[in-house]
């Protein structure tokens, strides 16, 4: 086991579970050494609803994640999520002082894109810059040290409700734990899942959670474009439970085990056991009846992700397709259901990552989760504060250093 200080936690405070994984960076690449899970019961649709009950998960999360790697932790790295968050891009301009870019030079530049009308009940989590120009130069990915007169940058800027934002801290706090920084959910989890070929040729990233559904559209190689949208697994869930007449953990499960996004992917003398409410016996069913039930809904979230890839703009440009992730893309048909209403290529994400014993996490469940570990570990592993393309700087009134994501190219 590595030592404390090289050790690096990612918090993912899911809608329906709250994830804690341990990792450090081995030479074969991120370790898994220790996990933690625990049922949110504090979390609506990414939001934190009860402090007490959310406070009481990642305090189960983080002990059960302990004994696994037996090691204190202190500090995590968390996500953000929700319908609060919202995106859009902007631009900055500025005059080089000595006619060679330097890093203040870069600050300065985003500053000037970051200095748009933002409410106050909002906070900038996230600037992140697409492409800089200098001078008639476009497309240029790291401007230190070139020559130049005039500097300018596209950025993507998201911003989130700041009382949700403190809320998520409040809770880290209470449990003992402090936040080395906050990172959007459908960023960290693109770090897990996509590859850097995906990102330079467009591609849209759909994670599926548990009550919500996080877009992110990459284009030429870094973002273009964010989204989330109130629609997420626990719908299916709830229409499994409401059209089956079977209670809530037992429409999960049927789910996980016997769900399918087309009645036409299942025979017609197949047939499932389902638990009925209030203490009457179950009942066999026709599984074809899943399908039904699955298909509408999923199909319902990809037009509504599909609308917001018109509404940006960029569809022509996306041409590695979609990459599904989250629990409910383990649902058998969900990709080629994606690639009928996209009318792209789609593909499941799975994240990757190393460490004997904990296979079960190398799933789209915990594409978040890996994503946030591999952004501690490129953060931990930075000694200077220095402007990275791929990057994503957090800031704002919790007073938190700029950080810079990597790989986003």
């Amino acid at each position: 086991m590595a030592k404390t200080e090289q050790m690096v936690v990612g918090l993912d405070l899911g809608t329906t579970k709250t994830c804690v994984l341990v990792g450090v960076q081995g030479e074969k690449g991120l370790e898994i050494v220790g996990v933690g899970t625990a049922p949110s019961l504090g979390l609506r649709k990414g939001v934190v609803v009860n402090l007490d009950s959310t406070v009481d998960s990642i305090r189960k999360a983080v002990v059960e994640a302990e004994k696994i790697c037996g090691q204190k932790i202190k500090v995590v790295q968390t996500g953000i999520a929700g319908s609060h968050v919202q995106g859009m891009n902007s631009h900055g301009i500025i005059g080089v002082k000595d006619r060679e870019v330097s890093q203040n030079d870069v600050e300065q530049v985003l500053d000037a894109a970051r200095a748009v009308a933002i409410p106050m009940d909002r906070e900038v989590i996230a600037t992140i810059p697409q492409q800089f120009f200098l001078d008639d130069q476009e497309g240029v990915v790291d401007p230190i040290g070139m020559s130049g007169v005039r500097l300018e940058v596209d950025v993507h800027i998201v911003t989130a409700a700041a009382a949700s934002l403190q809320n998520v801290y409040r809770c880290c706090n209470r449990a003992g734990l402090d936040v080395s920084g906050v990172v959007l959910q459908q960023l960290a989890s693109s770090m897990a899942v996509l590859t850097s070929e995906e990102r330079e040729l467009g591609v849209v990233l759909v994670d599926i959670g548990g009550g919500t559904t996080d877009i992110a559209i990459y284009v030429e190689g870094s973002i273009s474009y964010t989204a989330s949208l109130p629609l997420g697994g626990n719908q299916v869930t709830n229409d499994i439970a409401i059209g089956l007449r079977t209670p809530m953990d037992a429409a999960e499960k049927i789910k996980r085990h016997y769900g399918c996004t087309t009645a036409q992917m299942i025979g017609q003398d197949e047939s499932i056991e389902v638990p009925s409410v209030g203490g009457r016996p179950p009942r066999k069913l026709s599984r074809q009846i899943l399908g039904e039930i699955i298909e509408p809904r999923l199909e319902e979230i990809f037009e509504l992700a599909n609308r917001e890839l018109h509404k940006s703009g960029v569809y022509d440009q996306v041409v590695s397709g979609v990459v599904i992730t989250g629990g409910t893309a383990l649902v058998p048909g969900t990709a080629e259901l994606a690639e009928k209403v996209f009318e792209l290529q789609a593909r499941v994400g799975f994240p990757e990552a190393q460490g004997s014993g904990f296979e079960a996490v190398k799933s789209p469940v915990y594409a978040t989760s890996i994503g946030l570990l591999k952004y501690a570990v490129q953060e931990s592993g930075t000694n200077r504060r220095r402007y990275s393309p791929e990057g994503l700087k957090l800031g704002g009134f919790f007073g938190k250093a700029g950080a810079w994501l990597k790989d986003f190219f």
